[in-house]
């Protein structure tokens, strides 16, 4: 078990980054929120999770342990794997995903590429008093924004969640006055949560 990573930033990508340790470049699969907190050359520590399948070797980080438990937690849930996981914490904070789920709340569930309504509602039954009460406020973090494209960055994270391109570019296109009124540099993680409720409606 690699429970975590250490090192310089050595290449960041849409959905994952490099970090060097001991003159190894580990590649780490991230949500764009994490990957918003990751510059190129500054040091980076991330909680991981190893998957491992008969074919590959696939490295998780996560901003700090909860975020990782939680990754692993909803693993246990039939039907849920490494991506769908991912997914689901790629829209909500762990504490959003713990208030979804001692709420009820259906349609958070479903916001999540890939979780229709019978899925959202199985995982409620199955996750029932096992994640726990949310811990923190009800206004997840968000690291400072990334430094490539917001354009580029969202598109590919879309992707990466299994939307087409062409929905992807409807998405980046629905979310673009929300960016321009923040100016500057956009938050991507905020404006990925945007497109994802954005095509949940359009569905």
């Amino acid at each position: 078990m690699i429970a975590f990573v250490s090192g310089p930033v050595a290449a960041l990508a849409p959905d994952s980054a490099v970090i060097e340790v001991g003159g190894i470049g580990m590649a780490v699969q991230c949500t764009p929120d994490t990957l918003s907190t990751l510059r190129m050359g500054q040091a980076a520590k991330l909680a991981t999770s190893l998957v491992v399948r008969e074919d590959s070797l696939t490295l998780y980080g996560f901003a700090d342990d909860d975020e990782r438990q939680i990754f692993e937690l909803l693993q246990t849930a039939s039907g849920v794997g490494p991506r769908l996981a991912q997914a689901m914490l790629a829209v909500h904070s762990p504490d959003a995903l713990r208030r979804a789920v001692a709420t009820g709340d259906e349609k958070a569930l479903t916001a999540v590429p890939g979780i229709g309504k019978k899925g959202a509602q199985k995982l409620l039954l199955e996750f029932k008093d096992r994640l726990g009460a949310p811990v923190g406020s009800a206004a997840p973090a968000v690291g400072s924004p990334v430094t490539a494209s917001w354009r580029d960055q969202l598109h590919a994270a879309l992707i990466g969640l299994g939307y087409a391109t062409r929905e992807a570019d409807e998405a980046v296109a629905a979310v673009t006055p929300q960016a321009e009124a923040e100016g500057g540099t956009p938050e991507v993680g905020r404006l990925l949560k945007s497109a994802l409720q954005t095509l949940n409606k359009a569905r």
